[in-house]
């Protein structure tokens, strides 16, 4: 299918407003819309807050505050717009009350409730219809809906910050900062797009963070989730206290009559606990990412955790990017990115997979890379 340059030129600006719902609209995906008429954008806007308009009402209503009729307009949307009757009404019928004339769309709603019914209906009213304009770009936006909507799994990002020896913090657990402040500040933009943020108990003993975005301006803060098998956590932890979130404690057992009443308390003071045991007595991680995405609707999981859950997570094949910042600095002794055990040989992968780097950029003195995991 042929597109113009002017096709690419307005998609583009539709990809560039799905980008401003980047912290924004979880569960639901970023989307951007653009609407053209005589070559003229004459709206544009990107889906809301859960439970507010999605991209395709707000650039209608930005059209019409405008004094612009959208009727005969080519309209560019980075994802296919929704056919069903969800928190919102249904973008198909106000893009067909609008008597719009063509829309392109960058790529299909993996959403079985749309998964192209959406195009069907728009076609079905007489409307032209383009597809895969851009597309990888609109996926790139949306790795996590599209996990959750195809394989009923969260997208799980790990972040670790090293030395350019591997160490992620001194012999007696010192750990902050190993990194310089601008690439804490990258790491707060990719805490700000998660839907929940995920560390275990020995870090929240270690290093009594608050895991919440402070470096990027952002409305909605992140679920934070502790894992604690046997409910460790101390009740004066600064993570419990987080404003403007949730936080759930997921843990194995509470068998001690210690452990009860601190749940006991825990609960009273409105933490989320989720009993997720395995066979081996701690937390089955597998499960519970399912249960994230099946029962919570979360799209994205961003973890800052100690090397030895980090290790877990990884020989259960619970991660599928990693973003890595290196200082460049040596610290010989100290703990690593994360506890795994070595391969017989280095021809041997240790993981079952590759990790492939997509992505590099320096925020001075430090190297981010992005790697992603091969399949």
């Amino acid at each position: 299918m042929l597109f113009t340059a002017e096709d690419t030129q307005f998609m583009r600006l539709a990809v560039e407003e799905a980008q401003q719902a980047l912290y924004l609209s979880n569960p639901n995906p970023r989307v951007g819309c653009v609407i053209v008429k005589a070559g003229q954008c004459i709206g544009q806007g990107h889906t809301q807050a859960v439970g507010g308009p999605h991209a395709e009402v707000e650039a209608l209503r930005h059209a019409r505050e405008q004094g612009f009729d959208p009727e005969g307009a080519t309209v560019y949307v980075t994802l296919e717009p929704c056919s069903h009757t969800g928190r919102t009404a249904p973008c198909v019928e106000a893009l067909i009350a609008a008597k719009v004339a063509k829309v392109s769309i960058a790529m299909s709603d993996p959403n079985p409730l749309v998964s192209g019914q959406g195009v069907q209906q728009l076609r079905a009213a007489g409307i032209a219809v383009k597809m895969g304009l851009l597309e990888g770009e609109a996926r790139e936006l949306n790795s996590g809906f599209i996990r959750r909507m195809t394989r009923g799994l969260p997208w799980v990002r790990m972040k670790m910050a090293a030395s350019l020896d591997g160490k992620t913090a001194l012999p007696a657990g010192e750990s902050q900062w190993i990194t310089g402040p601008l690439a804490r500040a990258d790491g707060h933009h990719w805490r700000a797009q998660a839907c929940a943020i995920l560390t275990g108990v020995g870090t929240v003993i270690e290093d009594d963070p608050r895991l919440n975005v402070r470096d990027v301006k952002t409305t909605r803060q992140p679920v934070k989730i502790i894992i604690d098998s046997h409910l460790g956590i101390p009740l004066n932890a600064q993570i419990l206290n987080t404003e403007a979130s949730g936080v759930m404690i997921v843990y194995a057992a509470a068998n001690s009559r210690e452990q009860q009443q601190k749940a006991a308390e825990l609960t009273a003071r409105g933490i989320d606990l989720l009993a997720m045991p395995n066979a081996s007595g701690k937390v089955d991680l597998a499960k519970l990412f399912s249960t994230l995405a099946s029962e919570r609707e979360m799209n994205e999981i961003h973890v800052e955790a100690g090397f030895k859950l980090n290790g877990s997570l990884l020989r259960e094949g619970c991660v599928d990017e990693l973003l890595l910042y290196l200082a460049p600095r040596f610290l010989g002794e100290g703990f690593g990115m994360a506890q795994v055990d070595p391969p017989a040989h280095l021809s041997q992968d240790l993981m079952g997979n590759d990790w492939r780097i997509i992505d590099q950029a320096i925020f001075y003195p430090d190297l981010r890379l992005r790697l992603l995991k091969m399949k």
